[in-house]
């Protein structure tokens, strides 16, 4: 256990992704000077000398477990509902068809909210609740805007939420009924941060955008630290993700360099792959043609609504880390995720968000090429339930008469 000395946390500073400029953790900090991301430092030669990986075996099965190395000063403040500790799941069957005998899906559906999100809403709300936030204000392709909306009710805090008209009608009403100030836009979630950005500096409220505040990375990255705890600290040989804002895969990243600092996992770090739709594919863009950093991308739009960003704040973070870890970056059309999406139900029971889906496709693509090979272990990550996209799913169902017999196919 903890002793009474011991923080509990050992953040120490916040730096900016870019220039590397030093900012106080303890005000409310958004962008550094120069318009980049801040990240959240931590003493980590502190927290190596008084956090070992095996005190963590007594700890509640939630991100919180980490907690010397999230943000939260104080447990009072501390905003949960459990999350955390997500399935990692083997998928055996699948994984025979494909040639890809450790195979395993890492199960953000089964989270509070049902995404990912929730991690990130644990942690960013909580911290914004220790700062005195009163009032955030947010854009949203849907999954964020309802776990903040959710997290935030549970703090007390006030919300503003502004997303796409054709954000998903669940999350629309996960906002509603958690008391959020909802609105629609007409346009993409750049035209809604637009809006949200006027709104912060009008009023003064905290810009809970993504990457424009220092913590939401921090509750995805809890998702690194479960992967290499759930494989006994032997890290995958690759990890691949869903890319939208990028904020998972950065976070991903920096729970890994954090794990090595400390000691508990060793030189070797799992490729990293960002997974985009062809129709919205600006960091894939990116990365094939040796570029730093995306350009807008014109007329986005895909069915996986949670990776339709046009422009990500900290793509050039998402570009580093699959460059230091000798990824790549790769675009799926709608057609072959939503293929993937039912062929992980069908076969595994696993009902999973479109998003997760196109990891299963560019899982597949990468096998085929060699540059997966068969004897190496593969993470899928699945960011949401696929219960919250009822639009993916277009069945015809017979209709039966009450005095109808039931018509029964038998395989033989």
């Amino acid at each position: 256990m903890k002793s009474m000395s011991t923080p509990f946390s050992f953040l120490h500073h916040l730096t900016c992704a870019r220039c590397h400029e030093i900012y106080e953790a303890d005000t409310q900090a958004h962008l550094c000077q120069c318009g980049s991301p801040l990240l959240a430092s931590y003493d980590l030669e502190a927290a190596r000398e008084h956090l070992s990986k095996e005190m963590l075996r007594e700890r509640e099965p939630s991100l919180w477990r980490y907690h010397e190395l999230l943000p939260v000063r104080s447990p009072e403040n501390v905003v949960t509902l459990g999350e955390g500790m997500t399935p990692l799941l083997p998928l055996p069957r699948l994984g025979a068809q494909l040639d890809m005998p450790q195979l395993y899906v890492k199960d953000e559906g089964t989270i509070p909210t049902g995404s990912f999100k929730a991690r990130g809403a644990a942690v960013g709300v909580s911290r914004a609740k220790e700062l005195g936030v009163k009032t955030l204000a947010m854009p949203t392709n849907g999954n964020a805007g309802g776990a903040w909306a959710t997290y935030a009710a549970r703090a007390g805090l006030d919300t503003y939420i502004v997303m796409p008209e054709e954000a998903p009608l669940i999350t629309r009403n996960e906002c509603a009924i958690s008391g959020a100030h909802l609105f629609l836009v007409q346009g993409l979630i750049s035209d809604a941060g637009a809006i949200v950005g006027r709104a912060v500096k009008a009023h003064q409220w905290y810009d809970a955008s993504t990457l424009k505040e220092p913590y939401r990375i921090e509750g995805k990255k809890t998702m690194g630290y479960e992967i290499a705890e759930q494989f006994n600290w032997q890290v995958p040989d690759v990890i691949l993700y869903p890319t939208g804002g990028g904020v998972g895969i950065i976070g991903i990243y920096k729970a890994l360099r954090e794990m090595q600092a400390l000691g508990w996992i060793g030189e070797r770090l799992p490729r990293l792959v960002a997974v985009q739709a062809e129709e919205c594919a600006p960091i894939v863009k990116a990365w094939q043609e040796g570029k730093t950093e995306s350009v807008l991308w014109p007329h986005s739009r895909t069915i996986a609504f949670g990776i339709n960003v046009p422009k990500a704040l900290g793509d050039f973070l998402v570009l580093d880390a699959i460059r230091a870890t000798q990824g790549c970056a790769l675009a799926v059309s709608d057609t072959e995720l939503l293929a993937a999406q039912a062929q992980l139900a069908q076969t595994e029971g696993l009902f999973i968000c479109p998003e997760g889906a196109a990891t299963l496709v560019a899982a597949k693509q990468l096998r085929a090429s060699g540059w997966i090979k068969a004897d190496e272990r593969v993470v899928l990550l699945n960011t949401g339930s696929g219960i919250k996209y009822p639009n993916t799913v277009q069945v015809s169902v017979p209709l039966l008469q009450p005095q109808d017999e039931l018509p029964v196919s038998i395989a033989g």
